[in-house]
């Protein structure tokens, strides 16, 4: 029996609730090891988080929910009197985890929906139901962008966006999985995205696994491409995009997006509703987390230069040809846009074409 795009495409689940723990596949290992973690408390949740066991905006928003519910089965065992505080304790731990990705505070702020810590089975019932429509999601997603693809396109993606960084399928490998599995893309490039090697290490892995054939570069090679005519489209996720549009990314996001309007390609933002922050009014109000130094510097044994390390960098709205969400298609995204996106039908309402603003 023949398998559709979204199945043939997607073998890999970065986060699984067993039950009683958490298991997340440790993707500071991969593409050498194959290593999952097991996790029974909030504390390990939020420390796998800091420590980017697991990474993504989708999957750290899904992998806190189940943190909730660990904290949940964890208080339960203490004094009734204590358990509110003791999960709302938790919750804030786990929002500190990373600052920039809004489906962090997203996911938690429906896990204590009005405040309230409701019972253990239906926070589990909550978790359990914001993966499963994160993966509707994504596959919503892939087949509205890949529409928007026309066949025989090469396409560059940067940082990984696929199932490892979500609940399954992907946001902009999402894309890329659902134009592939069409025929409309005859060639992936993708960005090593230093200096964590995520496009390396993660998306190379995961296309390699699902039999889609792509090209690894250098960050600094994709002008080079673009000028030569080797890609047609720039396909990327989001940590955060404000209420303008501007979209906060992996960092080098922003240089993709000015060398593709100047060679006249298209850039195209792939990332859940829920990547939305209408409090948020401008990207430079986002906060931009730096990481340690250091980790520019891995396999310096003598020499140590200073190093700033930013994670993620702005892209103005202006910049952006197309934004694909669950909700629809919104084409060169601004505050008015969003508002309509936003207030827009439900996914399960928009049927089997796309939304169009």
């Amino acid at each position: 029996m023949s398998r559709s795009p979204e199945t043939r495409h997607d073998s890999v689940r970065a986060v699984e609730w067993r039950g009683s723990y958490l298991r997340l596949l440790d993707q500071r290992r991969l593409p050498d090891d194959l290593v999952y973690v097991e996790l029974s408390s909030a504390d390990a949740v939020a420390d796998a988080i800091a420590d980017m066991v697991v990474r993504g905006a989708p999957a750290i928003g899904i992998t806190a929910a189940w943190g909730v519910v660990l904290a949940a089965r964890e208080a339960d065992s203490g004094p009734a009197r204590h358990r509110s505080a003791a999960v709302q304790t938790a919750i804030g731990r786990l929002a500190a985890a990373r600052p920039t990705a809004v489906n962090l505070q997203w996911a938690l702020a429906r896990m204590h929906a009005g405040g309230e810590v409701a019972d253990t089975l239906t926070l589990e019932a909550t978790a359990e139901r914001l993966q499963a429509k994160d993966l509707a999601a994504n596959r919503r997603m892939g087949q509205l962008g890949a529409g928007l693809i026309r066949p025989g396109s090469a396409v560059l993606t940067h940082c990984n966006t696929g199932s490892l960084a979500t609940g399954g399928f992907g946001t902009a490998l999402g894309v890329v999985r659902a134009a592939w599995g069409d025929g409309r893309i005859r060639r992936v490039w993708v960005d090593e995205t230093r200096p964590w090697l995520q496009g390396a290490r993660l998306t190379a892995w995961e296309l390699a696994r699902d039999e889609i054939p792509a090209s690894l570069i250098v960050d600094s090679a994709a002008a080079h491409l673009m000028s030569r005519g080797e890609v047609d489209w720039v396909i990327v996720g989001a940590d955060r995009i404000a209420a303008n549009g501007d979209v906060a990314n992996k960092i080098g996001t922003y240089a993709l997006a000015v060398a593709a309007r100047h060679h006249g390609l298209r850039f195209m933002v792939v990332a859940p509703s829920s990547t939305i922050d209408p409090d948020t009014a401008v990207g430079a109000e986002i906060p931009i987390e730096e990481r340690a130094g250091e980790e520019l510097c891995a396999g310096f044994r003598r020499f140590r230069p200073h190093a700033v390390n930013p994670v993620f960098d702005l892209t103005p709205a202006s910049l952006v040809d197309v934004l694909v969400t669950e909700r629809g298609i919104l084409q060169r995204p601004d505050g008015d846009g969003i508002v309509r996106l936003l207030g827009g039908p439900a996914p399960e309402s928009v049927g089997g074409g796309s939304q169009l603003w």
